[in-house]
């Protein structure tokens, strides 16, 4: 499972590391409802013989999610990425990643990361943008790669950072740029950010592969072969990378029992409270199933955790 802040992926593979199942959905905020809807896919997908060995998760909410599923493997995206990466692509040196609210450069050589580069706080390389943008112009967001494919003469849109990125949008459109100029300057200023930024100073080598939600978009696409002058490869599941390194990661594990899809009627809850240990009050996330305590986390000491009552 790849739990992250816009859309949770998951992918179910066999022993050889093929998947035989898969989903891809928005999370909406509630990445347990999303993970209950995932498994519930991937579930009508398989045989009623095919038995789940073992699970891991990525994403920003995977130590939630790894705490629900009870996960073998919790692995932070760069790892898992690179992981499902390689997987497929054993001679990649440099994988591209965007997504819906962050990004990130991974760099590899041998197989082994080498390097590694995630956005800050600036949404203008991402999915989000690219998508309220779209809104903005009122073309689907899965159909801006092939409008920005028709465009003859892409209009410059500042690429430093989102406000001016829709600032310059309006300014183009008013001086009477069409949609499939727009969209392709669009294209160019998500890709120029992200080599600004999340690139900058970082040496990127062929073999490229990209992937993440927005490597679906044709424009952008083509807007990194044009800006780099190198082949980009993207993978028929650029999208699920992380779900496959996860899965991956998990493998060998020695779960007691294989994993039990009826994991979805059960109850899960949040509760959040501050800790008065200390001068730090730190803020508890407590994670619960069916009222009882699974998980907790956000302490900074020994003092944050075993202060509350393990039931609701």
């Amino acid at each position: 499972m790849d739990i992250g802040s816009v859309s949770t992926k998951g992918v179910v593979v066999d022993r050889d590391g093929r998947i035989m199942a898969c989903e891809y959905l928005w999370t909406q905020g509630d990445p347990v409802s999303a993970t209950k809807k995932i498994i519930i896919s991937l579930q009508k997908q398989l045989s009623a013989r095919v038995s789940i060995e073992s699970v891991g998760t990525t994403g920003s909410a995977r130590r939630l999610i790894g705490a629900m599923l009870e996960a073998d493997a919790i692995k932070n995206e760069i790892t898992a990425h690179a992981k499902g990466t390689i997987a497929r692509h054993p001679d990649v040196r440099t994988i591209i990643e965007i997504g819906g609210q962050d990004s990130k450069l991974i760099l590899i050589n041998g197989c082994v990361v080498t390097d590694y580069a995630m956005n800050t706080l600036c949404a203008a390389g991402t999915g989000a943008f690219l998508s309220s943008q779209a809104k903005r112009l009122d073309i689907p967001v899965e159909e801006l790669g092939d409008v920005a494919l028709r465009s003859r003469h892409p209009a410059k849109i500042a690429a430093r950072c989102t406000v001016f990125a829709e600032s310059d949008l309006v300014h183009k459109a008013q001086a009477g740029y069409g949609k499939e100029d727009l969209v392709a300057g669009l294209c160019h200023a998500v890709v120029l950010n992200y080599l600004n930024n999340v690139g900058k100073g970082k040496q990127i080598l062929e073999p490229i592969v990209f992937q993440g939600g927005v490597s679906k978009n044709k424009g952008v696409v083509q807007a990194f072969r044009e800006e780099l002058g190198s082949d980009i490869s993207v993978d028929a599941d650029s999208h699920l990378m992380g779900a496959l390194g996860a899965a991956l990661l998990s493998r060998g594990a020695k779960r007691p029992k294989p994993f039990d899809c009826d994991i979805v009627d059960l109850h899960f809850q949040t509760g959040a409270h501050t800790c008065p240990g200390c001068a730090n009050h730190c803020e508890i996330i407590s994670f619960y199933r069916d009222g009882s305590l699974l998980d907790c986390w956000g302490n900074r000491c020994e003092k944050g955790l075993g202060k509350k009552e393990n039931v609701l």
